[in-house]
C-alpha cells in the first residue's frame, strides 16, 4: 500500500495549481513547473486547499506510480516556492573553480581546465574558489547538474582529493606505505 500516495499535498497560498487533462501545472513565485501523468489509472483532484491523488487499481505498478506522481508534484510545489540547491566542495592542492560568464571553469588536477557549460533554469554560484553552489527550481535538474559536476573528478579514497558534496563522507583507505609499515 502506498502511504506516500495517500497523503494529501497542502497547497500554499503563493502557489497556483492548474489541472489540464493529464497535466499538473504548478506556478509559484520562483517559476512554473509541469508534471505529466501518463498512466490513466492515477487520478488527481483539488479539494479545498489540498491536492489529492488516488488510484483505480491495486496492481503493484500502479501503487508505485501513485506514490511517484505524488512525490513529483510535491517536489514541484516546494521548488517553485523555495527552490533547491546543492553545494559542492573542491578538495586538493590546486583545485579551484571560477565563474567565466555563465560557465564554470574547474581546475582539478588535469593538464587543462574543464569548462562546465550553463544549463537552462540552473544557476551557478562560486562564493570562493573551493565551493560551487548549484541552484534552481527543478529538484531532478539541480541534482543531475551537481552530479555531472562531481563526475568531473570524484573524490578518491587515499587523499580525498576531488569534487564532493558538502555533506558527503569519503571513506579513506590506508595507502601502500601504511600497509608495509604494519608488517
Amino acid at each position: 500500500m502506498s502511504r506516500i500516495g495517500n497523503k494529501p499535498i497542502e497547497i500554499p497560498e503563493k502557489v497556483e495549481i492548474k489541472l489540464e487533462n493529464n497535466l499538473i501545472v504548478v506556478k509559484g513565485p520562483k517559476g512554473e513547473l509541469t508534471t505529466e501523468i501518463i498512466d490513466e489509472r492515477i487520478k488527481f483532484e483539488v479539494k479545498e486547499n489540498e491536492l489529492i491523488f488516488s488510484r483505480t487499481s491495486e496492481v503493484a505498478e500502479v501503487r508505485s506510480l501513485h506514490g511517484l506522481y505524488r512525490s513529483l508534484v510535491a517536489n514541484n510545489i516546494e521548488g517553485v516556492l523555495e527552490g533547491y540547491k546543492k553545494t559542492l566542495l573542491l578538495q586538493g592542492v590546486g583545485h579551484r573553480a571560477t565563474l567565466k560568464g555563465n560557465d564554470i571553469e574547474i581546475l582539478c588536477g588535469f593538464s587543462h581546465p574543464v569548462i562546465f557549460k550553463k544549463i537552462d533554469d540552473i544557476n551557478f554560484e562560486v562564493p570562493d574558489q573551493n565551493t560551487i553552489i548549484v541552484s534552481g527550481i527543478d529538484k531532478a535538474l539541480v541534482g543531475q547538474a551537481a552530479a555531472n559536476i562531481r563526475a568531473i573528478k570524484p573524490p578518491e579514497p587515499y587523499k580525498g582529493k576531488g569534487i564532493r558534496y558538502q555533506d558527503e563522507y569519503v571513506r579513506r583507505k590506508a595507502g601502500k606505505a601504511a600497509v608495509t609499515a604494519g608488517a
